[in-house]
């Protein structure tokens, strides 16, 4: 949720209208347990417990020995962890046979920089147990290469394997979590979820690993466009953006009245409404925050479309809470996918002090839509571009939004903002 400027939450009633005007080392000892991840990873950082103990959800096939075959290990029998072994077999494609030292070797690699690309990739050091397969010493003679062939700095290398791990990482939970779902529906088969697992995973897997690929080059090719189209170098990280907060009112009540089930359930319904708004209007999703959305668009007016219609059609859901939006326009450090700078600031601000069903946006943005003709920045102003159409002057303009100044106030950090309330003409 998006903090109040002054500490204290703002009244409706503040806000009123004002006249127009990384990898292990060599030698590194293996975890308490001596368990390693069961898809043959070292494992992430944080799936051990503070007594050193992997996590009830990390157990299975992997703990005991190096093979994940452990006479302890947990599971509803040793049909479970056969088929376990199974499944890590088919998704990595082949057996556990090298231990972290041995990987980096094996990929002409030194121990150091895969340590810096297994860290960078999310796993944690598992000490010299018998972890990695074919497949991550080609990952690692891959990254090296670039680095090599001098394509990538070793920096950016890190950049493009930290990235990558923290983006596949939530997609392989959100991915098993939706999976999870329909596997604890009653089966009429009459098989176990473990039964039903691995020829689920053998039919979904090359498929999915084709869709990945196909929205990764999709995305790439939007992003390559954007980049051609910055006038310089400078542009493509600094660059003028409109950037927009959508906040969830009343968040921090209804996560103390709502059962666990239904607030995830809630939330999942606003992200995936958010995102398909945004994406639908020409915008860019940056980020979902559980009860908020980060988006940016490269024009006021896209940015204006979003907004507005975010609040339209959250209004017309009676499950979900009020919603309020704040947009700025201005300069905007982009890097890694994230936006930066006052201008992302100010926005969260405006979404701060906005009441319920509103967009706020800032002078800036008030501004662009009344230089691109979206939007009179006054209402004298739309009578005079009508005069003037009548006398045969000028087209009559088509303005698509409507602009009303409110009262000035201060806002930590940022000094005395104008905030403008945005709605649609007409």
């Amino acid at each position: 949720m998006t903090a109040d400027d002054s500490g204290a939450g703002p009244r409706e009633a503040d806000i009123v209208p004002r006249e127009a005007g990384a990898a292990p080392r060599e030698g590194d000892s293996a975890p308490a347990d001596g368990t390693a991840r069961a898809d043959g990873t070292p494992e992430p950082a944080g799936a051990h417990g503070a007594d050193g103990t992997g996590g009830a959800d990390r157990t299975g096939p992997a703990s005991g020995t190096a093979d994940g075959a452990g006479a302890d290990s947990a599971g509803d029998g040793p049909d479970d962890d056969t088929i376990a072994i199974r499944l890590e077999q088919l998704i990595l494609g082949s057996d556990r046979r090298y231990t972290p030292f041995q990987a980096a070797r094996s990929a002409g690699v030194s121990m150091e920089l895969a340590s810096r690309f297994w860290r960078a990739m999310g796993f944690a050091d598992i000490g010299q147990v018998k972890a990695l397969t074919e497949a991550d010493v080609l990952a690692l003679r891959r990254l090296a290469g670039l680095v090599e062939a001098g394509l990538l700095s070793e920096a950016m290398a890190v950049q493009v394997a930290r990235s990558t791990g923290q983006t596949t990482a939530r997609l392989a939970d959100w991915q098993i979590d939706s999976f999870l779902e329909g596997l604890t529906e009653p089966q009429d088969s009459g098989l176990t979820r473990t039964e039903i697992t691995y020829p689920l995973v053998e039919l979904l897997l090359p498929e999915l690993e084709e869709f990945l690929v196909y929205v990764w080059r999709r995305q790439l090719a939007a992003a390559t466009g954007r980049v051609v189209q910055a006038q310089d170098d400078a542009e493509m990280v600094d660059r003028r953006l409109a950037v927009g907060f959508a906040d969830l009112v009343g968040f921090t009540r209804l996560t103390r009245r709502l059962e666990e089930e239904e607030l995830g359930e809630l939330v999942e319904a606003f992200e995936t409404t958010a995102a398909d708004l945004v994406a639908a209007h020409g915008g860019r999703l940056i980020k979902t925050l559980g009860d908020e959305v980060l988006f940016a668009a490269d024009d006021a007016g896209t940015a204006a479309e979003i907004g507005l219609r975010l609040i339209e059609t959250m209004a017309n859901d009676e499950t979900m809470p009020e919603l309020r939006v704040g947009i700025a326009f201005g300069t905007v450090t982009t890097r890694m996918g994230d936006v930066f700078g006052t201008t992302v600031n100010l926005a969260s601000r405006l979404t701060s002090i906005a009441p319920k069903d509103t967009v706020l946006v800032d002078e800036a943005f008030a501004e662009e839509l009344g230089r691109t003709g979206e939007a009179p920045v006054s209402e004298a102003d739309a009578k005079a571009a009508a005069a003037a159409a009548a006398d045969g002057a000028g087209p009559l303009p088509e303005y698509r939004f409507a602009l009303q100044p409110m009262w000035q106030r201060p806002v930590r950090g940022l000094g005395v903002v104008e905030p403008w309330l945005l709605s649609r003409r007409g």
